[in-house]
């Protein structure tokens, strides 16, 4: 799959519609099968989320999986805009790497999902990659304010290697 990113960096500009065409490319790959197999993933992965909101993590979060994929499938927008060409390189290393080290999710399409709906998110659609209404711990979620989003733990995952909060567009909310 990053083979197709490979080309990005001979570009002298990106587009959005360039980047839009690779994630759509690539998730005409994912079978149904394949988002039910993340969804079992996801499910598997909320045990550990605390019980108090355990459902409503896991709703927003297999419904976005799956709808998202959906979306990029299916977007024909005609974007105007470029995006920053060493960001979005940083941004696809980032997830290269993650990707290598989650062994157990090699033998399924779950990297694949969590690669393109965290690019298409941020660089295409320019919202948070945790969706808005998102709960963490403490009764906190992913809010929306005045075009600007906010996440509660973006501070403290600032310096996670393993984090997607580095090139997500959501500021950390005023605690």
């Amino acid at each position: 799959m990053f083979g197709e990113f490979k080309l990005l960096k001979k570009e002298r500009e990106i587009s959005k519609n360039t980047l839009r065409d690779i994630l759509k490319n690539i998730g005409k790959t994912i079978s149904i099968m394949d988002l039910m197999l993340a969804t079992t993933i996801l499910r598997e992965e909320g045990k550990y989320v605390q019980k108090g909101y355990r459902e409503e993590y896991l709703e927003i979060y297999v419904k976005f999986f799956i709808m998202r994929v959906k979306d990029i499938n299916e977007d024909k927008t005609d974007y105007k805009d470029n995006i920053d060409k060493k960001e979005l390189l940083e941004s696809i290393e980032l997830l290269k790497n993650q990707n290598q080290e989650n062994d157990d999710r090699l033998n399924t399409k779950f990297p694949i999902i969590y690669t393109i709906i965290s690019l298409y998110t941020t660089y295409i659609l320019e919202e948070p990659i945790h969706p808005v209404g998102t709960p963490f711990p403490g009764n906190l979620k992913v809010t929306a304010e005045d075009n600007t989003y906010y996440c509660p733990v973006k501070e403290n995952n600032k310096n996670n290697p393993s984090a997607v909060c580095k090139f997500c567009i959501a500021e950390q909310s005023k605690l």
